[in-house]
């Protein structure tokens, strides 16, 4: 039984018999829970009985150290209200749709003169009509290559009518446009042909099979062969559009299908488009923590976000199921923002029913694939490394693994790198990049050992001086160094050198990918296919990539050094200057000696030096 407290149990027994929000807080004052209710006092009362509740409640409730209550008239303005602090707290608690996918739509704007067809990634109310949405740009790109082939749409953003006509572009040549900026079609004649444009995308597909079998025929009986098999073709793309969507047997009117599938731990909603009478496409959202919470709940939960975001509201609305006493608020709500008729429904038998039943069944197999696809990324992961720790004789599991790479060019512009992957994944803000600074040339050995020792004297250094914002405190579990059991010796022996003890290290010798611990006799042979043996080498070669870009950077830096900071009066300044005025060496190449000297910072003399130390590659 938990003691509330005093304070909190007044406030519990002065709860009112009204419709409302309450707002659970934290010990930090954190909102981290709203909800709404038809009776505050016996909906909050509810949280703080001894009774069951689901696992999701049971861990809200043990962070609450406050709440506070918001008075409404009415149940929908405690929905509407509930909607809005939701949407301004972003409660942990609470269901919070964090999918940032935008998918596109086709918007025709029809206040304008002379419409487009235009491609939207977000719905406003502004008047105009949404067809949509599609999922993926190659399904809008089909839609709006039959659309143009079978309307010529204007595809300018020209402003029209224009104040005089214009010259036809290559489209009205072409017969993709009716050229309303040469004045060669009236508005009366482009909105007949938008009326089509709108029928052909609300599904009413036979009326373009009509006309380009018309078209086809037409083109034939003249013997235009070549036309008449385009528009062949033409036809067959647009029946395979039509069979690509899943016919509905139902009305006409749009409508939204939303399902639930749980686990126990999440909830998986899936929402299906139906447009025209056929089914357009689908969507599915992961709802973390859901998987316990009574799936009516979860629905509307989903509903009151989503809607609030979409600006698009189909006609119906059908659910699996809604919590009992709700489908009318739920239903008021939707028509105050669609600003039109709106229903909502729970069908329990006959033909809509069925339709609610394939939603349900897309949202069991879109979270039996999630799972299925966490659980491999699992393995590929967090799996991998807590094997790798046992194959490599480790007692604890390899939170964060280094991986250590030199670069160099015969020895010159030297460097490391170090990358960090945490519970098996890439961790790029912990990267870090060293210049090599007291081994002279090639010395992969001595480059290691110098690494090594400046990493964890960084780490030491931190520890001792209490560092904010440390950079190198936190220490891996295990280190790998891309070589054998030289490089791993020579690594191992910089942390010894400074009194501390090393961590678990080996090396990854490439050519047959064998793995090498420290004092050894012969190296580990994993199998090729084990998530263990990918692991290692995804560090490995996350280490060599990100040296390699480093020591580019440098070698780029450094050849734009030798060729003009080394003439003689040209120092960084002026070669700022000169970059920056030309563009490139090659601009400065091609510069003549007066526009050189032109630069601010320049002269005569220092024109002259640049010419003549450039002249020969000028010249070849």
């Amino acid at each position: 039984m938990i003691r509330w407290g005093e304070k909190l149990e007044e406030k519990i027994r002065m709860l009112p018999d009204s419709p409302g929000c309450y707002m659970m807080k934290d010990a930090g004052g954190t909102i981290i829970y709203v909800g709404k209710a038809v009776n505050l006092k016996n909906r909050v009362r509810s949280y703080f009985r001894d009774t069951y509740h689901t696992p999701k409640v049971a861990a809200m409730i043990s962070h609450i150290d406050d709440f506070e209550i918001l008075l409404c008239e009415t149940n929908l303005e405690a929905l509407i209200l509930e909607c809005n602090l939701i949407k301004l707290h972003k409660p942990y608690y609470n269901i919070l749709l964090k999918d940032d996918k935008h998918y596109p739509y086709l918007k025709i704007n029809l206040k304008e003169p002379f419409p487009r067809l235009e491609i939207c990634r977000r719905l406003e109310k502004d008047g105009a009509r949404y067809f949509g949405p599609y999922i993926g740009a190659n399904a809008v790109r089909q839609v709006i290559e039959a659309v143009r082939d079978v309307f010529p749409l204007r595809t300018c953003r020209q402003t029209l009518p224009p104040k005089s006509p214009k010259r036809p572009c290559v489209n009205y040549d072409i017969g993709k446009c009716l050229a309303p900026c040469a004045g060669k079609c009236t508005e009366e004649a482009y909105r007949e042909m938008i009326g089509g444009v709108l029928h052909f995308l609300e599904g009413d597909y036979e009326r373009v099979i009509e006309r380009l079998t018309g078209e086809m025929n037409a083109a034939a009986a003249a013997m235009r062969y070549e036309r008449a098999a385009q528009l062949r073709d033409k036809i067959k793309d647009v029946r395979g559009l039509m069979e690509r969507q899943i016919a509905i047997r139902t009305d006409r009117s749009e409508q939204d299908l939303i399902a639930v599938a749980q686990d126990g731990l999440d909830a998986m909603i899936q929402i299906l488009y139906v447009r025209g009478g056929r089914m357009i496409g689908g969507d599915h959202f992961l709802l973390a923590r859901e998987g316990g919470e009574e799936p009516g709940e979860v629905i509307a939960g989903f509903m009151t976000q989503y809607y609030e975001e979409a600006a698009m509201i189909p006609r119906n609305v059908l659910c699996e199921v809604l919590p009992e006493g709700m489908t009318e608020q739920l239903e008021t709500w939707l028509r105050g923002i669609k600003g039109s008729a709106v229903t909502l429904t729970t069908p329990k038998r006959g033909e809509k029913h069925e339709l609610v039943l394939l939603a349900s069944k897309n949202a069991a197999d879109a979270l039996k694939k999630r799972n299925a696809r966490r659980t491999v990324q699992e393995e590929r992961t967090v799996g991998a490394a807590a094997n790798l720790g046992r194959i490599l004789g480790m007692e604890e599991y390899p939170r964060r693994i280094e991986g250590y790479d030199i670069s160099n060019t015969q020895g010159a512009q030297s460097v490391a790198s170090m990358v960090v992957f945490i519970d098996g994944m890439p961790a790029k803000k912990e990267y870090r990049h060293f210049r090599i600074k007291t081994v002279e040339g090639a010395n992969d050995f001595e480059s290691l050992k110098e690494v090594l020792g400046r990493r964890y004297a960084h780490a030491t250094r931190e520890k001792e001086e209490g560092t904010e914002n440390a950079k190198f405190s936190d220490l891996p579990d295990l280190i790998l160094i891309d070589g054998g059991p030289q490089q791993l010796r020579f690594a191992r022996q910089a942390i010894l050198d400074l009194g501390l003890t090393p961590p678990a290290m080996f090396g990854l010798a490439e050519k047959l990918e064998e793995i090498w611990l420290p004092d050894a006799e012969t190296p580990i042979v994993l199998d090729y296919h084990t998530p263990e043996l990918q692991l290692v080498q995804r560090v490995r070669d996350e280490a060599h990539r990100f040296g390699i870009i480093h020591h580019r950077t440098l070698r780029g830096k450094a050849s734009l050094h030798s060729r003009l900071e080394d003439i003689p009066g040209i120092g960084p300044a002026r070669r700022k200057a000169l970059l920056k005025a030309f563009g490139s060496l090659k601009g400065i190449q091609e510069a003549d000696e007066d526009a050189i000297a032109a630069v601010k910072g320049m002269n005569a003399a220092a024109a002259k030096a640049v010419r003549k130390a450039l002249a020969p590659d000028r010249e070849s």
